[in-house]
């Protein structure tokens, strides 16, 4: 959990240096810290599900396509 706390932390400084070295503006820094990390998480939702199903096959994904119209 620290690592991952460690690894959060650096996300959100390396976030917010980055907008407010492109804009000059610290409330632009900020907004992309709490707004990106935010966005990646939700793409890597999607981008862990996509993989999930690709690492099943196709006999899988399709059953579970199925039941999830059952």
């Amino acid at each position: 959990m620290r690592k991952t706390l460690s690894f959060a932390c650096l996300h959100f400084t390396v976030a917010f240096v980055v907008g407010w070295a492109l804009s000059g503006d610290w409330r632009i820094g900020g907004a992309l810290a709490l707004v990106e990390p935010l966005c990646n998480t939700v793409v890597f939702y999607f981008h862990e599900k996509f993989w999930q199903r690709r690492q099943a096959g196709p006999d899988e994904t399709a059953a579970r396509r199925r039941s999830i119209i059952c």
